[in-house]
């Protein structure tokens, strides 16, 4: 499943990694470098496999069950969150 930003939710690059600010609410949600990661490649249509594989890439300690799990974490979150809705 690719996502994409709710038509609301605008993203901002930063030093560590992004802010997505949910112009109806004013809430916003600091991302750091790995959840960017993941959240770049699922927007750029990839399947969450490939962001979890992309994330092991970056980061070759992590397990296969840990970048999935924490895909699918940051996904569920995002989702909840209404900040992004599935492309």
């Amino acid at each position: 499943m690719s996502l994409t930003l709710r038509h609301d939710v605008c993203a901002t690059d930063t030093e560590d990694g992004m802010v997505l600010l949910d112009e109806i609410t004013g809430r916003y949600w600091q991302l750091n470098g790995t959840a960017t990661l993941i959240l770049r490649t699922l927007l750029g249509g990839a399947a969450p496999q490939k962001a979890a594989s992309g994330l092991r890439e970056a980061y070759p300690q992590l397990t296969v069950e840990r970048s999935g799990s924490d895909t699918a974490s940051l996904i569920d979150a995002l989702l909840e969150a209404g900040l992004v809705v599935p492309a």
